[in-house]
């Protein structure tokens, strides 16, 4: 029995050895990068589509999946903020499969690539000391879950003032929006907003769609001779093309607003790629039920995209356009309105944008644009009075390029000309001082055409390999509307001991023309000269760690030839004969506009910044200013209007899990003057014979914000949850000069509180 047992049981192994051999296993091994700059990302989660097998990736960004059988297999890998990525893999049996995979930043363009540069926070400019970027995640973040906002998220940058949260405009060094030039594409933007003209307080949204740019760069203190036509700083918005992998699509939606986004590649072999993306707010209804004493009521709905195509010979032709409309209704509390308040207004937006890249080879690029914009306003009051209404068109034609005709020089040149068109009026009541009620109408009318043109050239020189580096730049502008001819030197140095360490010295000469509704008003005529800046700027920055870094910089901007209506505000002045020893000037409605002001504004910038696609990623900064103006009509002396000395701008974000990311963002400044010849006396405001002397309380803002995601198998879900001013900050921010009591000799002004705590929530649905 047991000599037969054993025979069973070898005639048993025997058939198993020939049948039952254990099957040679695979594996999957990678390491997973942001296609942003090639980081390794660390918690990312893979798996394999329709199996129980899940990995996550380690701090090298590195995975690492055992004993699969052999077969045809969907590798899926996703993380927060990125994109989902799927990958199909064959996996032989026995043998071992590595891969390298790219993540694309959800707001950017996918690609399987990892884009090459200088390091986590990109290229330095050398033409440009104070340059700071803003992409990816990071843009995403900031520009917060209810505006969403690409300018918003611009605001949170180092150096950057903004006190309304109502409003995409904010200051940068002691000067206001108007002195800053914002570029979308190498075009020259006028007034890119969802905005309600002449009402400040409405507040204004960026008409870009956030999740359609690739990166801004913000140029302050000294930058490059190519941007023209400001004075304080310059903003490049690049808009990003469509992906190249794949045709995808993402549907948003959230309390304040809904849209839609696709993108995908064009031709048999991917020659070239198109993005369209659709938008409609609902903002207001949260604002008007959350701050019953807010003027901000803003809808808008706009529509953008871009097509590229690569033609032959080093050729590729771009073609983008934007359309949008905004308006504002404020019917509902037509009781609240003042005479100078508006109720109603209609605004249209409209930019095409055709473009053409020559690259005949490695040593030259050149690309053109031909452009065209146009905006329409209408504005009415509570008694059907139409206070702002006008057409503003223009054509632009520009060209850069950018020749290396030696191994380490460069030499950059372009030219530009801009056809102008503007024409309407603006209308308002000016109050009397003996009677509060008694006011009268006033209008100013705007009307011409002018021609710009302008030129630069640039020529930057590198010796001790590359440790020293000098940029010398002239541009050459002409105005059309007064014939003023201009040239703005820039020059820069920058010095690099070590590796670490950057220092760098610039000085710069710049030049703008009055906005066209001055220029071609009653108020001014056309002996308007263009305002003038004198910039100096130094710093050193040190990088502490690859992903770390901590600058230091000192400016000085010296102002000459701003425009200013002198007469234009009520205000007292010194009369010794007179009972009291003032008297009482109640200001001049068409008071003119004239080149009044000079000045200058001054101070430091220190910041500490780590740029990481894992765990930490943000900035601490504080600022130091300055700023005070001459009126040298009326002899007046007084701080700028945005002369605030404390401003503290914070981020931190941190990726938690793989599906999970948490931000926070904080905002402190310490007061923005009142424009106007104001005081105060407890809680009762009189005129003054000092301007700017009352100053706006702190303003302090903390944001939370928190993303979470959801990966399946061929889509992904992610929810946005946000919360806006966590510590409930009241922020009173003053909107307009409402009246004059005579007999009391009392003021009325108007404040208006910002956003109190608010919570708000969207999602996105890709696939």
């Amino acid at each position: 029995m047991k000599l037969l047992t054993g025979i069973s049981l070898a005639l048993l192994l025997g058939v198993c050895g020939a049948h039952c051999e254990e099957p040679a296993y695979a594996e999957i091994r990678g390491v997973v990068r942001d296609a942003r700059g090639g980081e390794p990302l660390a918690r990312v989660a893979v798996s394999l589509e329709g199996t129980p097998f899940r990995a996550n990736t380690d701090g090298k960004g590195q995975f690492d999946i055992k004993a699969l059988k052999p077969g045809d297999y969907t590798l899926s890998i996703s993380t927060v903020g990125y994109k989902l990525s799927l990958t199909n893999v064959n996996l032989p049996a026995g043998q071992l499969q590595e891969l390298e995979v790219t993540l694309t930043p959800d707001n950017l363009r996918q690609t399987t690539t990892v884009e090459v540069n200088a390091g986590p926070f990109g290229a330095p400019r050398i033409d440009s000391p104070s340059e700071i970027s803003l992409s990816g995640n990071d843009a995403k973040n900031l520009a917060s879950v209810l505006a969403d906002d690409p300018l918003r998220a611009v605001q949170a940058l180092p150096g950057i003032t903004s006190d309304d949260d109502f409003n995409s405009r904010f200051s940068l060094r002691a000067a206001d929006y108007s002195r800053i030039g914002l570029y979308l594409d190498d075009v020259l933007l006028h007034q890119p907003f969802h905005m309600i003209e002449g009402e400040s307080g409405t507040g204004s949204l960026t008409i870009v769609n956030g999740d359609m740019l690739d990166n801004i760069d913000v140029q302050s203190g000294v930058y490059p001779a190519a941007y023209g036509d400001s004075t304080a700083a310059a903003v490049d918005i690049q808009s990003r093309e469509g992906s190249q992998v794949k045709p995808s699509f993402r549907v948003t939606a959230s309390a304040s607003n809904s849209g839609a986004l696709g993108e995908g590649p064009l031709g048999k072999g991917h020659e070239g790629d198109w993005i369209l993306s659709v938008r409609k707010s609902y903002l207001q209804y949260i604002v008007d039920r959350v701050s019953s004493d807010s003027a901000f009521a803003i809808g808008f709905f706009d529509y953008q995209g871009r097509v590229t195509y690569n033609l032959a010979h080093q050729n590729r032709v771009s073609l983008s356009f934007i359309d949008g409309y905004s308006g504002l209704n404020r019917t509902q509390d037509i009781s609240k309105l003042g005479l100078n308040d508006l109720m109603t207004s209609n605004y249209h937006y409209t930019l095409a944008n055709l473009g053409w890249n020559f690259t005949p080879n490695g040593q030259f690029l050149a690309t053109s644009h031909v452009a065209y914009t146009r905006e329409a306003i209408t504005d009415q009051d509570y008694i059907n009075i139409n206070f702002d209404q006008g057409q503003y068109g223009e054509w632009t034609w520009n060209t850069n390029a950018t020749w290396i005709w030696h191994a380490r020089d460069t030499f950059d040149f372009g030219w530009s000309m801009r056809r102008i068109r503007d024409d309407g009026f603006t209308r308002n009541f000016q109050f009397f001082p003996f009677s509060p009620n008694a006011a009268a109408l006033t209008e100013v009318d705007y009307r011409g055409t002018a021609l710009r043109l302008g030129g630069y050239g640039e020529q930057v020189w590198k010796a001790a390999h590359g440790r020293v580096a000098l940029t010398a730049g002239l541009r050459w502008d002409k105005f059309g509307v007064d014939t003023v001819q201009t040239t703005s030197p820039q020059v820069t140095l920058a010095l690099i001991p070590r590796a670490s360490t950057r220092i760098n010295i610039g000085w710069g000469e710049y030049a703008q023309e009055p906005d066209p509704n001055w220029a071609f008003s009653s108020l001014a005529g056309r002996g308007l000269l263009p305002e003038r800046a004198n910039s100096f700027v130094a710093s050193i920055e040190q990088q502490i760690d690859q992903r770390t870094r901590l600058r230091l910089e000192f400016y000085d901007r010296q102002d000459r030839d701003l425009l200013f209506r002198s007469f234009l505000e009520p205000r007292l002045f010194v009369i010794s004969s007179l009972p009291g020893g003032f008297g009482l000037f109640f200001g001049a409605p068409y008071a003119p506009i004239d080149n009044a002001l000079r000045g200058y504004a001054r101070g430091m910038e220190i910041f500490l910044q780590r740029h990481s696609a894992n765990r930490l990623t943000g900035w601490i900064s504080y600022s130091l200013g300055y700023s005070r103006l001459h009126d040298e009509e009326a002899f007046t002396s007084f701080p700028s209007d945005q002369d605030q000395r404390h401003t503290v701008n914070v981020y931190l974000g941190y990726r938690l899990r793989p599906t999970v990311n948490i931000s926070v963002r904080s905002i402190y400044g310490s007061g923005m003057p009142i424009p106007g010849f104001y005081s105060q006396q407890g809680s009762v405001y009189y005129l003054s014979v000092d301007r700017n002397a009352l100053r706006e309380k702190a303003y302090e803002r903390t944001d939370i914000r928190v993303n979470k995601a959801w990966a399946f198998d061929r889509w992904k879900l992610t929810l946005y949850a946000e919360a806006v001013n966590i510590l409930n900050r009241t922020n009173p921010h003053y909107e307009s000069f409402r009246g004059y009591n005579f007999p009391s000799e009392t003021l009325s002004l108007g404040f208006v509180n910002m956003l109190p705590i608010l919570p708000s929530a969207g999602v996105v649905l890709e696939f």
